[in-house]
């Protein structure tokens, strides 16, 4: 008999959620812990990371730990990582998801607002995944999701520093899957679209977002935060085990024009 729904299991797993939060990060933590998982949620700010985690762990009745960690800093880097392998003796699941976006046309972005969003949203998770490989190696096992977005594949105005960022993330997924095949870890990207996360709030009654929406998205609506948990279960469970190096677009159609 074939395992079928036993595939999404995740109990015995541990994994590091960055910038998990809040927004995307916290339900893509919400999510693994409700499939098993044990979670540490890694933030900018402790006390928010630590309520996050309780919020869980009281949901889910799984470890969640919150700490600050800021992934543009080495030694928060190698913290966290060493604080995982502390409290839950393994690391089996690494989702990047921190990341910011500034907005604007190109000649009035800062040189340093366009170094700002690659500093988190690209060295930031080479970072992350360069600390935890040698964890997923000894073990032989793994997973690595990257959290990349549809503006890694198409283009929008005033986003030269986000796109730039996301378009690197999907070529270090790419890299790296190719790079850890041999120990049976993969990396593989979420593609989320427009999704109604605290980042996007700011434009949230723009016109022109409204416009976009509409004509754009197939589905004529903002993502809802617990749509992008199928994704990340299935991306860090046994069902994705033949999925690697690929691109996981969570974006009501959009990517489908």
């Amino acid at each position: 008999m074939l395992p079928g729904v036993k595939l999404f299991d995740l109990t015995g797993r541990a994994a590091i959620v960055t910038g998990g939060s809040k927004g995307l990060g916290e339900a893509i933590a919400a999510g693994l812990a409700s499939a098993g998982a044990d979670v540490l949620i890694a933030g900018r700010d402790a006390g928010t990371a630590t309520a996050a985690a309780d919020r869980i762990a009281h949901d889910f009745g799984r470890r969640a730990i919150g700490l600050a960690a800021d992934v543009c800093d080495c030694d928060n880097v190698e913290a966290m990582t060493d604080r995982a392998m502390t409290e839950f003796g393994r690391i089996d699941i690494l989702v990047n998801n921190a990341g910011i976006n500034i907005r604007g046309p190109i000649d009035q972005v800062s040189e340093e607002d366009f170094k700002a969003v690659q500093r988190t949203n690209v060295e930031g998770l080479w970072r992350c995944c360069k600390a935890v490989t040698p964890h997923l190696k000894r073990q032989r096992a793994g997973r690595i999701i990257n959290l990349a977005s549809t503006l890694g594949v198409v283009g929008l105005e005033d986003r030269t520093p986000y796109a730039a960022s996301k378009g690197a993330v999907v070529q270090m997924t790419r890299a790296l899957a190719l790079e850890l095949a041999a120990w049976n870890v993969t990396v593989n990207a979420i593609c989320p679209g427009p999704f109604l996360t605290e980042m996007n709030l700011p434009i949230k009654d723009d016109e022109h977002a409204k416009k976009f929406i509409v004509g754009a998205v197939a589905l004529g609506r903002w993502g809802e935060l617990h749509e992008i948990q199928g994704a990340a279960i299935y991306l860090a469970s046994d069902a994705s085990s033949y999925t690697t190096g690929s691109l996981l677009f969570v974006d009501g159609g959009w990517t489908a024009r």
